[in-house]
C-alpha cells in the first residue's frame, strides 16, 4: 500500500464573513480563506484533489491574512515539478466554481466527481450561485468526468467518502500517509468547525456545521463523523495550511 504526503497549494483566496464557515458563529468579522489544490505525492499515478481558481487574486494584504503565498495554478504545480497536462487524476470535494475552474488545464485526467454534484451543476438551486457548468464543459465533453456513485478506494491508498454536508455531493478524500489517516475533508470548513471555542462547548456543541450547508442537523453529525475517522484532519479552506509545504510526513 503506497503512503502519500499531502502539499498544499494556494490558487485563490476568499474575503467575507467568518460565519460563511462557521454556522451562527463569528457573525461580523470579516475572514479570508485559501482555496486550495491538493497534491497527493507517493503513487503511481499523479492526483489532485480539486483545481481551484483561474485567476486568483494575489495581493500582499490577502497573503498576509492566509500567512502563505497565492499561486496561479501553473506555479503551484511548478513548485513540484508538474504541469497541468501531468495530472492524471482529480477528485473533486465539489463542484462550486472556485474548487474546478482548472479542469480544462489538465488534458490528460480522469476527473472524480459524485453523482450529485453533475445534477447539482446543471440544474442548481437558485440559492447557489456557485455552480457555474462552463468550467466543466470541457472535460465532459472530453469524457474526463467518473462518476462516482458509492464510498470506496479509488486508487491503493485513496479512498471516497460521501459526505453531503456543504454540498449534496461532497467527497472527502482520506489519504494513507506516513503518519496515518488523513481525511481532506468535502465541506468547506476550517479548524474551528472541529475545534469550537468554549463558547461553544460550553452549549454542548463539539462541531460547528459549516456556514453554507445542506441540512444544519446531517452537517452536524457528518462533521463529527470526520474527526473521530480521521488522524490528520484537513479542512478544507483552513488558513494555517498555507504555510506548510507538506502533510503527513514523518
Amino acid at each position: 500500500m503506497p503512503q502519500y504526503t499531502i502539499h498544499p497549494i494556494v490558487v485563490g483566496t476568499k474575503l467575507f464573513d467568518q460565519s460563511m464557515m462557521t454556522y451562527q458563529y463569528g457573525q461580523g468579522k470579516p475572514y479570508t480563506i485559501p482555496i486550495y489544490c491538493w497534491y497527493l505525492e507517493g503513487g503511481e499515478r499523479t492526483v489532485l484533489v480539486d483545481t481551484g481558481e483561474m485567476n486568483p487574486i494575489r495581493s500582499a494584504d490577502r497573503e498576509a491574512a492566509i500567512g502563505g503565498k497565492i499561486y496561479t495554478f501553473e506555479q503551484g504545480l511548478d513548485r513540484w515539478g508538474l504541469k497541468p497536462e501531468d495530472i492524471e487524476v482529480v477528485i473533486h470535494t465539489h463542484l462550486h466554481n472556485d474548487h474546478c475552474e482548472n479542469d480544462y488545464k489538465c488534458t490528460r485526467a480522469k476527473i472524480y466527481v459524485h453523482e450529485r454534484e453533475l445534477t447539482q451543476i446543471h440544474n442548481p438551486h437558485p440559492l447557489d450561485f456557485r455552480y457555474l457548468e462552463d468550467y466543466i464543459s470541457e472535460v465532459e465533453e472530453n469524457a474526463q468526468i467518473h462518476v462516482v456513485t458509492k464510498d470506496g478506494p479509488i486508487l491503493p491508498g485513496i479512498e471516497l467518502i460521501h459526505t453531503p454536508a456543504h454540498t449534496p455531493g461532497g467527497l472527502s478524500v482520506a489519504v494513507t500517509t506516513p503518519k496515518g489517516k488523513a481525511i481532506i475533508t468535502g465541506c468547506c470548513t476550517i479548524d474551528q468547525n472541529y475545534f469550537p471555542p468554549k463558547e461553544i462547548t460550553a452549549m454542548e456543541m463539539e462541531v460547528i456545521p459549516p456556514g453554507t450547508h445542506v441540512n444544519a442537523y446531517e452537517s452536524y453529525d457528518i462533521l463529527m463523523k470526520l474527526k473521530a475517522m480521521a488522524d490528520i484532519l484537513i479542512p478544507l479552506h483552513e488558513p494555517r495550511f498555507a504555510a506548510i509545504d507538506t502533510i503527513g510526513r514523518d
